[in-house]
């Protein structure tokens, strides 16, 4: 058999030989010159036997592995849609809520079967990787701000049990990837108008020659906002170079960068505020101009390498630096205390890490197996500076300017984590899958403000946890797959979470546990020819220690732990053709959050003793009872020339805000409908579209903010929006 770093096997037999990053479809989503094919059908959502995932760190085919994963292919990430939030492709992925806040200083909120729904900005609880890259810190904080949608090949996301094997915070992995440079030399330019003055225009360029390709993009952004003081100016730029060396070892190099030098912040609106006005501000946002700048750039570097016929060896770099300043609207009189660290956040973060990952594959032995055996270690260094958001007396302040410095400090984190995970074919019809995590993260404050009362508020702590997970397929023939896993899951609390005492005290909130959780599901996965690819799991998450929302006021929060959580639901989702022209996709989600223990937590801040008591049985805020997501698209036959047209639609139940439960955003169903054209002449490709969100005009909550002390906890959706778009490549 020829030299393969990563071979496919299944119910006894090889499948097929690719390299460990690689995924491989039956019919190309690219037309070969970098552009989406729209034959694809609106990009369909794929588990069936012909697609390939790397989600589980080996090329497998989806169908064959025992967890819930989905792949979402370039087409329904990029086409006909704004490509302005990630949000905008992940609806049909059952078990996950992505959620627009409408607020740029804030990022998109994602949540997976319910972890991560209590981030009030960034991306908690769930794994992040880009190109392989991670977007997640050591300390579990994420976010996706830096991804240009422009150039994205696929994003896969892994949820239950194996998920587990990424380490922290890992409730949910969501990977995204860029396409390659492939074909002869490339170049596309796109522009999109919309509603609220919503304007973006993008450029970008691929292309192979012999043992090299590349891919090169940047977009700008630029938009009023739905809401009142919700401007915002982002610029996008990534690289992504691909090299074969004469031996075969494939050296990949990428580079993106982010600049947004001012996203307005328009926070949460008060029940009363949402109801009369969802496109107001709160008052406090314009005097205290509350807004956010971010600059970020970072650069990786991965090389695949074979090691004869049965192995692999994988060695991924990465380093970059993030600087963000944001402007809260924490009242005077408040910051003006000696102890409080004020209303500016200034953070300048560098981190940097690797990942050594050796495989072997054993396709022809008497059980065929592989085995995966990795080094994964991460630093992240943070520069903390807070400022009073005012000059002047407390009598007569200036606000919105930044004033005195009232903290200093610098935070460490880093995590080196062993793992080990194995694939075997114990029979045709039996395949194990199993492996495990040693993940160990260590904190440590160096605080450099010492002044009069303020005391020395250094200080360190430990978290680490063995994290092991199983699963199990059987095949019970070739149309239907059973499967079975469990797994322990692992959550510390970030630096963000660990920045604030809810008591108001100085120093790290370092009393915070880690939260740890054991998940149990099964699923079938079926093919059926007349039915077509149907995917079902039932799951069951236990959790300890869960980090939950103490008090959040003014922007910013305090978490503590509050005993066990259970998270337990149902994910559906099915597609099928209907005919040549036709396609339906559907995805449901039913998902019971609650807590399990009682537990006493604060309604205002600084809160010394806990004033209210949260009963066991209330429900997690933040999460979703039900959801619906489904598409229905159309295209011609003579693609890749001609029309396209589709019909999207979405519905949520309403979502609890608090801890208490005595207020919640109402449920809503809304739809979207969009139109696009495609022609060639000679070698110019051109496309247009038009694009309607929320047709019908619903009035509805896009996301909350968890136990906002102030009850500013809607954070409202845009109404009726229309998306004009057009793209010339040649």
């Amino acid at each position: 058999m020829p030299s393969c770093p990563t071979l496919l096997f299944c119910c006894g037999k090889a499948l097929a030989c690719a390299p460990a990053h690689a995924v491989e479809v039956d019919a190309p989503l690219s037309d070969g010159k970098g552009s989406v094919n729209p034959g694809s059908l609106q990009g369909t959502i794929h588990a069936d036997q012909s697609i390939v995932v790397t989600a589980t760190r080996t090329a497998v085919r989806a169908f064959d592995v025992p967890a819930s994963i989905d792949r979402v292919d370039a087409a329904q990430v990029r086409e006909d849609r704004a490509l302005v939030n990630i949000s905008e492709g992940l609806a049909l992925v059952p078990g996950l809520l992505a959620r627009d806040r409408q607020n740029f200083a804030q990022d998109v909120q994602i949540s997976v079967r319910g972890f991560g729904a209590r981030s009030t900005f960034g991306i908690r609880g769930v794994r992040l990787y880009v190109d392989g890259i991670p977007a997640t810190l050591p300390d579990g904080q994420g976010q996706l701000s830096n991804v240009d949608l422009a150039s994205v090949d696929r994003i896969e996301v892994l949820r239950g049990p194996m998920s587990a094997l990424y380490g922290n915070s890992s409730g949910g992995v969501v990977q995204v990837f860029t396409e390659p440079g492939q074909g002869p030399p490339r170049v596309e330019a796109s522009v999109l108008a919309g509603s609220d003055q919503a304007r973006r225009v993008g450029l970008k360029a691929s292309g192979a020659q012999g043992p090299m390709n590349y891919l090169l993009s940047t977009s700008l952004l630029e938009a009023q906002g739905y809401r009142e003081h919700s401007a915002v100016r982002r610029q996008l730029g990534n690289a992504k170079l691909g090299w074969t060396a004469p031996d075969g070892t494939q050296w990949t190099l990428v580079a993106n960068s982010v600049d947004m030098p001012r996203a307005q912040d328009p926070l949460g609106l008060t029940r009363a505020q949402f109801d009369s006005d969802p496109r107001a501000v709160d008052a406090t946002a314009k005097s205290f101009d509350t807004r956010k700048t971010v600059s970020q750039s970072q650069a990786g570097l991965v090389v695949d390498k074979k090691l004869g016929t049965q192995q692999s060896l994988r060695v991924m770099v990465y380093g970059g630096h993030r600087s963000t300043t944001q402007y809260q609207s924490i009242p005077v009189a408040t910051q003006a205390s000696a102890l409080h660290p004020g209303g500016v956040i200034q953070l300048g973060r560098d981190y940097s890490g690797l990942d050594l990952r050796w495989t072997l594959a054993l396709p022809d032995a008497a059980v065929p197996w592989t085995l995966v055996a990795g080094l994964s270690h991460d630093t992240l260094r943070e520069q903390r500076r807070g400022y009073q958001n005012f000059v002047g007396s407390t009598a007569s302040p200036t606000l919105g300017v930044m004033g005195a410095l009232r903290r200093n400090e610098q935070n460490d984190a880093r995590n080196t984590d062993p793992y080990l995970q194995t694939s075997l074919v114990l029979t045709p019809k039996w395949t194990l899958q199993a492996g495990v995590r040693r993940s160990a993260i260590r904190f440590q404050s160096q605080d450099h403000y010492v002044q009069g009362i303020n005391p020395d508020d250094s200080g360190q702590i430990r978290y680490a946890a063995t994290l092991p997970a199983l699963g199990v397929l059987h095949a019970l023939n070739e149309q239907a797959h059973v499967y079975a896993s469990w797994g322990r899951g692992f959550e510390t609390p970030t630096l963000n979470e660990l920045a604030y005492r809810a008591d108001g005290v100085t120093g790290l909130n370092l009393a915070l546990q880690a939260s740890t959780s054991q998940t149990q599901e099964l699923g079938i996965k079926l093919r059926l020819p007349l039915l077509g690819d149907v995917r079902a799991a039932l799951f069951n998450t236990q959790a300890d220690n869960e980090i939950v929302t103490y008090s959040n006021v003014g922007g910013r929060s305090t978490f503590r732990n509050a005993g066990q959580t259970r998270r337990r639901g149902a994910e559906l989702s099915w597609s099928t053709a209907l005919g040549e022209t036709w396609r339906l996709q559907n995805a449901y989600t039913l998902l019971d959050a609650r807590y399990d223990t009682a537990f006493a937590t604060c309604t205002a801040a600084p809160c010394a003793t806990p004033n209210q008591q949260v009963p066991a049985g209330n429900r997690i805020p933040g999460v979703a009872r039900a959801a619906l997501s489904g598409a229905l698209s159309w295209q011609q036959q003579e693609q890749p020339q001609g029309l396209r047209a589709s019909l999207e639609w979405r519905a949520l139940s309403r979502v609890p805000v608090n801890d208490l439960n005595n207020d919640a955003a109402g449920g809503f169903a809304t739809a979207s409908a969009s139109l696009g054209w495609s022609a060639r002449l000679g070698s110019v490709r051109l496309s247009a579209f038009g694009r309607v969100e929320n047709l019908f005009a619903r009035k509805y909550a896009g996301s909350v903010i968890v136990n906002e002390g102030n009850g500013r906890t809607f954070e409202p959706a845009s109404g009726r929006t229309a998306l004009l778009g057009f793209s010339v490549s040649a």
